[in-house]
């Protein structure tokens, strides 16, 4: 799995989740809500600056945006990209087929 933050994203997320250099951001899978590729779960995000067991990490700006292991099933088979959705003022999610194994 890899993670992209466009820099929109990231400034998205510096301005308005308040993050900054040695703060993370992490990824995980929710119940209720839709995706592109889920039916009844949706995509959450919050500030955690301690990742535990990622799966998944990238550093833009200072900040780690990552997925722990204990989320695999929410990511699995998909790379996530991430950028800002002006329409909406906030974050919007891109799954990429990535072929990983089972």
């Amino acid at each position: 799995m890899k993670i992209t933050i466009t820099p929109a994203a990231s400034k998205w997320f510096h301005e308005d989740m308040g993050v900054t250099t040695g703060n993370g951001v992490r990824f995980y899978g929710k119940t209720y809500g839709k995706t592109a590729v889920h039916h009844g779960f949706s995509i959450g995000v919050m500030r955690d600056d301690d990742p535990h067991r990622p799966i998944a990490i990238t550093e833009i700006d200072g900040v780690k945006y990552y997925v722990n292991d204990r989320d695999d099933w929410f990511f699995k088979g998909y790379d996530l990209t991430v950028d800002f959705d002006a329409e909406n003022d906030g974050p919007k999610y891109e799954y990429t087929p990535n072929h990983e194994e089972d």
